[in-house]
C-alpha cells in the first residue's frame, strides 16, 4: 500500500527554550505509577497544589479522567460515533489497549512538556515495557531525559482496604476480570528516580519530597 499521508514534523516559531524561559523553569514529565488505590492521584493532585502556589506552571493527568475523553472505552463512544467506530478506536484494558492508552498519553505529555508545562500523570501503567517506552520519547539530545518516574507504593491489602471504586471488590467476585494486582501482574519499576510509600508518609510530605526532587533537579528554582 502507497502512503498517502506525507506526514512531516513542522518546527514551532516559538521553541521550547522561548517558552521555558517565559515561565521561568523547565517542561518535564512527572509519571506516577502504583497499583489502583496507591494514592497517585491524591499525591499528583497535592504536588500540583503546592507549584500552583510558586507559580509554576503544571497540570494533571489523571488515569479516570482521560478515560472520559481522549482514551474513552467503546461503550462511551458508541452512542456518539457507532459500532464499528467504538470497536476501532475505544479503549479497553486488555494488554494490547492498557499499551495503547500509555503510548496515547506519553504523546499528550510531551507536548505538554514542550510547552514548559511540569506535567503530572497518574496511571496504574503496569508494564515496565509501556513506562519505557514513554521514557525513551521523552529523552531529548543534549539536555538529558524529561521524564522522571515516580513510584506509588502501598501493600494490596491496603489499596483494597482504600477502594474507594469497589473495584478490587468486583475483581475478587469475578465480576472484573483482567484487574492489576489480582488477576494481572503489575511489574514496579527497577529504578525510579523517587519511591513513595503511602503506607508510611501522609501525601502532603510526600509531595514536598516529589517538589524537592524538582528543585534539587534544575526543572524548577533556578532559570530555564
Amino acid at each position: 500500500m502507497t502512503d498517502e499521508t506525507h506526514v512531516t514534523w513542522h518546527e514551532h516559531s516559538v521553541s521550547r527554550e522561548d517558552r521555558e524561559r517565559l515561565n521561568g523553569h523547565r517542561g518535564c514529565v512527572v509519571w506516577f505509577t502504583g497499583l489502583s488505590g496507591s494514592g497517585k492521584s491524591t499525591v499528583a493532585n497535592e504536588v500540583d497544589h503546592l507549584l500552583h502556589e510558586m507559580a509554576i506552571h503544571s497540570f494533571v493527568l489523571d488515569g479516570d479522567n482521560i478515560r472520559h475523553g481522549l482514551n474513552a472505552g467503546p461503550k462511551m463512544l458508541v452512542d456518539a460515533y457507532g459500532d464499528d467506530f467504538a470497536r476501532r478506536f475505544g479503549l479497553g484494558f486488555s494488554q494490547q489497549d492498557r499499551e495503547e492508552n500509555i503510548r496515547r498519553i506519553g504523546a499528550v505529555s510531551q507536548l505538554l512538556c514542550a510547552a514548559g508545562i511540569v506535567t503530572l500523570t497518574a496511571f496504574v501503567s503496569p508494564y515496565r515495557k509501556d513506562r519505557a517506552a514513554v521514557r525513551a520519547m521523552l529523552t531529548r539530545d543534549g539536555r538529558g531525559e524529561d521524564f522522571v518516574e515516580v513510584y506509588v507504593k502501598a501493600p494490596l491489602e491496603l489499596c483494597e482496604s482504600r477502594d474507594p471504586k469497589g473495584l478490587y471488590k468486583q475483581a475478587r467476585e469475578g465480576k472484573i476480570s483482567k484487574f492489576t494486582g489480582i488477576d494481572d501482574p503489575y511489574e514496579p519499576p527497577v529504578e525510579p528516580e523517587l519511591t513513595l510509600d503511602t503506607s508510611e508518609t501522609s501525601p502532603r510530605k510526600l509531595a514536598e519530597r516529589v517538589v524537592a526532587f524538582l528543585r534539587d533537579s534544575g526543572v524548577i528554582g533556578k532559570p530555564a
